[in-house]
Order: C-alpha cells, then sequence, then structure tokens
C-alpha cells in the first residue's frame, strides 16, 4: 500500500502515516546507490564490479569450479557499502518481525571439533539471543536475509539472471575469538563479502572434487590448509564446491559479519542430463522400433544383470549419440528449467503496475517488444490436456513476474509458497515465433513467423495480457 492509517488512540484520532511506496524506494535506493562501487545495469556489469579488479573472463578462466580466489582491498567506499547490506543492528530490528528459530535462524558453535546447536524453541527474542552470543559465544546463522534487505535481493536478483542459476544467502555473526562450523564442504559454489570485522578463514583441498553434498570433514583428516587468510570489510572470497573451509573470529575482534552468497547447486551436466534424456529417449521410440522391443523374459527378477545387458544397453547408448549428433535433435529440458523460474527472485522492486496491460492492443502494423526478458524462459513439454489423442506437445511462456521473495530459497513447497507456475501455453506451432521474439529487441507483428494473421495477432495479444508485451 502506498498509505496506511494508525489510530492515535492518547489523541482519539486517527493520522496518517506514510508508508513507502515501490515507486519512493526505487528512488531512494537510485540515489543511495548512486555512487555505490557496484554496477547494476545488466548482470555481468554487476558480477565484473563485484570481483573487481579482476575479469570475468579470468575469472571462469582459471577459478571458476578450479580453486579459490581472495581479493583483499584498500577501499573505503566499498567496505561502507559492504557494511550498509547487513550489519548486527539489523538483527535487532527483524527480530521483531516473528523470527522463528530452525527456519530463520540458527544459533550454533563449534566446539571440539563439533557442531552444537544452540536453538530454543518458537519465536527468535533479541535479548535470549544476544545473551547466548555474548555468554556462549555462539555464531548467529541468518537465513537468506534477501527476503528482508532490499539491496541483498537487488544483488542476488543481478547474480540469478548472470549464472541462470538460483542464487541463496545467509549471514554469519560470530562473537570475538569463537568459531561457528566445524571443517566442512558444500555443494554449491561460494562467495564470501566481509561485511563487518575480520575472519579468519583455511580453506584444506577437496576430497570430493565438485561435491553434490554438504560433508563434515574430521580435521585429522584434511592436511593443511592451503589458503591461511584474514578477510576485513570490503574483502571477497570464492571457494568451489567441495572445497574444505573454517573459519573464526580472531582475538581483539568484537565480532565479524559476513555474507554468503551460493549458487549452482545440483546444476552440473549430469542434472541436465537427468532433465533432457528421459524426454529425448521417449522421443526415440517412437521412431525406432527396436526400443520397443521387449526385454528379455523374466529379466526383472534376475539378481543382477550380465555382460549381455550390459552390452545391449551400450548398443543403444551408442545409437542415440549418433541421432543426436546426425539429425540435430533440440534437447528439451522441463524440470531445471521449470524449478529455477518458479523459485527464482521476481524482478527487482517490480511495482503491481507493472503487471498490468499497458497501452494500446497489439495489431498487425505494430512493432512489438517482450517485457523482462531477463525473467522469461521458454518449455517445450507434453500439454498436459486430458485427451484420448496420442502425446502432443506445446510450448509454455513460463516467468518469475509474481514470484514470492518473501518465501525465496526457503525450500517450501508449492502449496506452502502459495504460488504456481506462472505463464501461458501455445501450441507448438509458435515456437519459432516466440524465440523471434526473445531474439529481437523489436519485432514487427506482421513478420512474425507464423502462416496466419489471426494467429499473430493471438499470439501477441496473450502475451500483452500476461504484461509480457509491450507495443513500441
Amino acid at each position: 500500500p502506498n498509505k496506511g492509517k494508525r489510530v492515535n488512540k492518547s489523541a482519539g484520532q486517527e493520522k496518517d502515516e506514510e508508508v513507502v511506496s515501490v515507486k519512493q524506494r526505487k528512488m531512494m535506493l537510485t540515489k543511495a546507490s548512486a555512487d555505490a562501487p557496484l554496477c547494476f545495469d545488466s548482470p555481468r556489469e554487476f558480477f565484473q564490479s563485484l570481483i573487481s579488479p579482476m575479469s570475468v573472463d579470468e575469472f571462469f578462466q582459471h577459478h571458476w569450479e578450479k580453486k579459490p580466489l581472495v581479493l583483499h582491498r584498500s577501499d573505503a567506499a566499498l567496505a561502507d557499502y559492504y557494511r550498509s547490506l547487513f550489519q548486527l543492528s539489523d538483527l535487532q530490528q527483524l527480530c521483531s518481525r516473528g523470527l522463528q528459530f530452525g527456519t530463520d535462524l540458527n544459533i550454533c558453535r563449534c566446539i571440539d571439533g563439533k557442531k552444537k546447536v544452540l536453538n530454543k524453541d518458537g519465536r527468535v527474542k533479541f535479548s535470549q539471543l544476544k545473551k547466548d552470543f555474548d555468554q556462549k559465544k555462539a555464531t548467529m546463522q541468518f537465513h537468506q536475509p534477501q527476503r528482508f534487505k532490499d539491496e541483498l535481493w537487488r544483488i542476488q536478483e543481478r547474480l540469478e539472471c548472470f549464472f541462470g542459476s538460483l542464487v541463496g544467502s545467509n549471514v554469519y555473526i560470530t562473537p570475538e575469538d569463537s568459531q561457528g562450523l566445524p571443517p566442512h564442504y558444500d555443494d554449491v559454489e561460494v562467495f564470501i563479502l566481509q561485511l563487518e570485522g575480520q575472519k579468519h578463514w583455511r580453506l584444506y583441498k577437496p576430497t570430493v572434487h565438485l561435491a553434490r553434498e554438504y560433508s563434515l570433514e574430521p580435521e585429522e583428516h584434511i592436511g593443511t590448509p592451503t589458503h591461511d587468510i584474514i578477510l576485513q570489510a570490503g574483502d571477497l572470497l570464492y571457494f568451489p564446491r567441495g572445497t574444505i573451509h573454517q573459519a573464526n573470529t580472531p582475538s581483539g575482534v568484537d565480532h565479524s559479519t559476513h555474507l554468503t552468497l551460493s549458487t549452482y547447486q545440483n546444476t552440473s551436466w549430469g542434472d541436465f542430463m537427468l532433465d533432457v534424456f528421459p524426454s529425448f529417449l521417449f522421443d526415440s521410440m517412437k521412431s525406432d522400433h527396436r526400443l520397443r522391443c521387449g526385454l528379455p523374459q523374466n529379466l526383472l527378477t534376475c539378481p543382477s544383470f550380465g555382460p549381455d545387458i550390459n552390452k545391449q544397453v551400450c548398443v543403444f547408448l551408442r545409437h542415440l549419440a549418433d541421432r543426436l549428433e546426425q539429425e540435430h535433435k533440440e534437447l528439451r529440458s522441463t524440470d531445471m528449467k521449470r524449478d529455477f523460474i518458479s523459485n527464482r527472485l521476481p524482478p527487482f522492486l517490480l511495482d503491481q503496475a507493472d503487471l498490468e496491460p499497458a497501452g494500446k492492443l497489439p495489431a498487425l502494423d505494430d512493432t512489438v517488444c517482450i517485457k523482462f526478458k531477463e525473467h522469461l524462459l521458454l518449455t517445450v513439454e507434453p500439454s498436459q490436456d486430458d485427451t484420448d489423442k496420442a502425446t502432443e506437445l506445446a510450448v509454455f511462456v513460463l516467468h518469475s513476474l509474481r514470484n514470492k521473495r518473501e518465501t525465496h530459497m526457503m525450500g517450501l513447497s508449492d502449496d506452502e509458497q502459495g504460488s504456481q507456475f506462472q505463464g501461458l501455453r501455445f501450441p507448438l506451432t509458435h515456437v519459432a515465433a516466440l524465440k523471434q521474439l526473445l531474439r529481437l529487441e523489436r519485432v514487427a507483428v506482421r513478420d512474425l513467423q507464423l502462416m496466419q494473421d489471426a494467429d499473430k495477432l493471438g499470439l501477441t495479444l496473450g502475451l500483452w495480457t500476461e504484461g509480457l508485451l509491450h507495443v513500441c
């Protein structure tokens, strides 16, 4: 709401209380970020400014999935900006919003190489939180702060656009001479932004290269550190998934606050093949009768499959690989695309008014362009209609415009989030025209790659009604 009212009981009168509108927040953040050291003009420019002075190409050539990167900076403006992202004092204000232990926040400490969780039940009270912080030297682990902090929403939305993958975050606040977590490795690419104080980090050679799961590693098994560093406000640390690490706040430092940005969970070639191979195999079975031949009798009841079965599967796999290469079949990703688009952040500070159809209806003589391209994708998949006909394919235009920032990366089910897949369905014949709209800056409606003018108008009207099309 742009304005709310609160009853002034002492005066017995109502007084207007201004509530900051989305437009006002945009203006305030634009003004505050005018001199910010990060550039938000495009996803690539943002990432470049995040890892400056290293170039994007150099980062992906030498560090991404290969080895850690440490960037020590002596930039006062950058340190001030990092401190503004989240501070210990922010947590006190957020506790008044009904944070819950376990869901929103954990308190823990590493004791004798083991993680001890000190959570209470129910709602978080800052007074108790601060007591455990001071007296028990407990680390506060705050989950997904982008749900509450606009500038973190802005940062992570840009990163999700850049990587094409979900980006989560945690804030860790650790008191002096204490450690929150034992040595472990993660299944995500990790970027550490040091916000307040200092943090002592030790990194070790992975025991599982590019790990697919989180795991603790006993200190006696991990050897000597490959990196032993202290981060200060404004510094950045990156390390690939599988990198064993531990961190503590040194003596003489009141407390440390750092932000962990994580991405590329389950975003490997293996995950992609698990996603696209079933549909490719299903399509291949339609045209290759050998794949439709029955299994040997009682194969499924055998305690194990012998070398003849392995050999036959290898024959099929080689044939499928040849078919994919020679016929240039287009692979169809469905689950990975839908998971990303339905769980990612919505566009930064998107106003409800931005989602409404605006301007004139598209006509054949108009030129149009797609809005929110970075938050839109196509899938080709079964139409999902109840029909007696053979399975038919359709093209879906999916978007994240109505996703809920408040539930981002919280691991909730669709029912708990209260959201469904947002988008439109069109006949498969419309896929070329949709790709045309996504590829080009502007397209004349009359030039869309569809045979009938009625289809061109129907396609553009559907996109315009959904708030995805602008008539230039």
